[in-house]
């Protein structure tokens, strides 16, 4: 019954994205430009972070949908879990990040990128989309990401110098793109539990083979790909040409997308769904 619940709702969502997907318009992709400051790390160091309240929140609200969708009742959070959100990032804000291990550091960002969203969704719901709280600082900015939203080590951080100046410039993987969460539909699931240092191999190749293989990542349709719109804003990351990218999904891809790859030499199209990764019940 599960199977056929999920097999439905991966039709449906081939479906709407076949008949309602309109061609995306190019985007101007934030440049991965390291912020020198956050090289500094302590190998060394065995010391862990606690991310007890992330992991009970992603564990109480995060629920994949028949369309394998990740998606979070918002309305539905509690007025006592908003304040551990506030609380744990107030805490997280504390942490001398600079002094932990790479690895440490890298779920770190991870986790608090994704936290900072969440609490961004739950301060102005009701909205349809996370690009309806335009808050980023500058006249042609959009959105929240541009806006200084918690100070750590004596620095205040936007959700673009976490992604862009953090991770994206120090670890350069490509894979970052499925571990960092915007809230919409078009973006990789949101984890149902906090990255640690010893499960973020596993979350990450877990996040890559379920985006590359769902409909709103790639497909083929009469040897033609369409491929998620993060492929096209950030080909850089993944080897930089067109090529580069079908390689890149080729490598996780299931044997049905596996097949279809083989014969496609050439990106079609692309889609991306800003609608708010949201659960009304």
């Amino acid at each position: 019954m599960t199977s056929r619940r999920v097999s439905t709702g991966l039709v449906k969502y081939t479906i709407a994205i076949l008949i309602f997907a309109r061609p995306v318009l190019a985007e101007a992709a934030p440049q991965a430009e390291l912020w020198a400051k956050w090289q500094a790390h302590n190998d060394a160091s065995a010391a862990t972070i606690d991310y007890g309240t992330w992991n009970r929140f992603l564990q109480t609200y995060v629920r994949i949908g028949s369309d394998g969708i990740a998606r979070i009742p918002y309305a539905r959070v509690s007025s006592s879990d908003r304040a551990a959100l506030a609380a744990d990032l107030a805490r997280l804000g504390n942490v001398p990040i600079s002094t932990y291990s790479r690895r440490e550091q890298f779920a770190f960002w991870v986790n608090l990128y994704n936290e900072l969203t969440a609490k961004l969704i739950l301060d102005h719901y009701p909205v349809s989309s996370i690009k309806e709280i335009d808050i980023s600082p500058g006249l042609f900015s959009s959105g929240p990401w541009g806006k200084k939203l918690i100070l750590i080590e004596g620095e205040t951080l936007s959700l673009d110098d976490i992604e862009h100046r953090i991770l994206r410039p120090i670890w350069r993987d490509p894979r970052i793109h499925y571990a960092v969460n915007c809230a919409a539909l078009g973006c990789p699931n949101l984890q149902s539990s906090a990255f640690t240092a010893a499960n973020t191999a596993v979350l990450l190749e877990k996040a890559a083979h379920d985006y590359v293989n769902h409909p709103r990542g790639a497909m083929v349709r009469n040897g033609k790909l369409t491929v998620s719109s993060i492929y096209v804003w950030y080909e850089d990351d993944f080897g930089g040409t067109q090529r580069g990218v079908i390689d890149h999904l080729a490598r996780y891809a299931k044997s049905q997308l596996a097949a279809s790859l083989s014969g496609v030499s050439r990106i079609s199209g692309d889609h991306y769904d800003w609608t708010l990764n949201d659960l009304r019940e």
